[in-house]
């Protein structure tokens, strides 16, 4: 399998080049840099064979089988769309795209091409998440709340690694889309309820910095989620499930019960590593030729939610 990774000198380009360097059977052939990357050194440094600027001069190489896409999330929709149409097999960082239409568009294009197009929902593959995930599929736990929060200090345009951006994120269709997949993921279905409350707008970066959203499943569970980009304390996202049978606090990679006792996630899964784990999927499923877990037509409903929460903020 002959990968090329788009946006791979960025932090999270750099987790899927690591990722895929632990899958065996993957080469990676191209790689694609924007500004301000040396991205021709970057390569070189890697001994990867082929580097550009242009994500079409990747696309157009018989030596690329499919497009890890690791690039600014404006640019996501687009991009899978002209993966697709190249004849590529994709996947796309999350959220496959920042509106509803555009994400509407990028799973018709699946539809219609049958290629393997898949959203980076890292969440679905953390062996923490899944963990929780196959005790509910046996019957061994039911979710009532689940209470999140997602806090960075970012009140400047910063990416994971401290280095200036060229785009803004955004609270809602990125950070949020993490924990509104997941919670319909474990819980099985759309939510039935939604609401959204956002806090005052940056004046230098135009979005909102502080952001409350409720959600409800039919089965009657709730999950609050806070998001702030002003936190000045620990960062990262951290996950409480409360169930019928005990309480679970997930962090990234770990999970540990409501007391603090680590919970044995070993034998879950082939690695510790979501990234890796994704990454996995998406090319087993080129393999396979089936529809990959976190295919962009199983994450649309997360999309959906989205859109229904942004129309109801006031």
């Amino acid at each position: 399998m002959r990968v090329c990774i788009a946006g791979a000198a960025g932090a999270f380009g750099m987790k899927h080049l690591e990722a895929v360097a632990a899958i065996e059977g993957v080469q990676v052939t191209s790689v694609v840099g924007g500004a301000p990357d040396d991205i021709e050194g970057f390569a070189k440094e890697r001994g990867i064979g082929h580097w550009t600027k242009d994500l079409a001069e990747s696309l157009a190489r018989d030596d690329v089988d499919a497009v890890i896409l690791a690039t600014p999330t404006p640019v996501h929709a687009a991009q899978a769309l002209q993966c697709m149409d190249a004849g590529k097999h994709v996947l796309v960082e999350i959220p496959m795209a920042d509106n509803l239409a555009d994400s509407q568009a990028v799973v018709a294009r699946q539809r219609d091409t049958g290629l393997v197009a898949m959203a980076g929902h890292v969440r679905r593959f953390n062996p923490s998440h899944q963990w929780i995930h196959n005790r509910i599929r046996r019957g061994e736990l039911t979710i009532q709340q689940m209470d999140v929060q997602t806090y960075f200090f970012r009140r400047k345009n910063i990416n994971a690694k401290g280095e200036p951006r060229t785009w803004t994120d955004h609270l809602l269709w990125h950070h949020a889309c993490h924990t509104v997949d997941l919670f319909q993921y474990q819980t099985g279905g759309a939510a039935t309820e939604v609401f959204g409350l956002q806090g005052p707008t940056h004046p230098e970066l135009g979005i909102a910095m502080d952001m409350a959203i409720g959600m409800k499943a039919a089965s009657g569970a709730v999950c609050t989620l806070s998001l702030s980009f002003n936190n000045d304390g620990p960062l990262g996202t951290f996950f409480r499930y409360i169930c019928d049978n005990g309480t679970y606090i997930a962090r990234y990679d770990d999970l540990v019960d409501g007391k603090e006792n680590p919970i044995d996630l070993s034998g879950v899964a082939v690695s510790s590593n979501g990234i890796e784990l994704i990454d996995r999927e998406f090319l087993s499923a080129i393999r396979d030729g089936r529809e990959p877990n976190g295919s962009v037509a199983q994450c649309l409903p997360a999309m959906e939610t989205l859109d229904r929460i942004e129309k109801s903020f006031g």
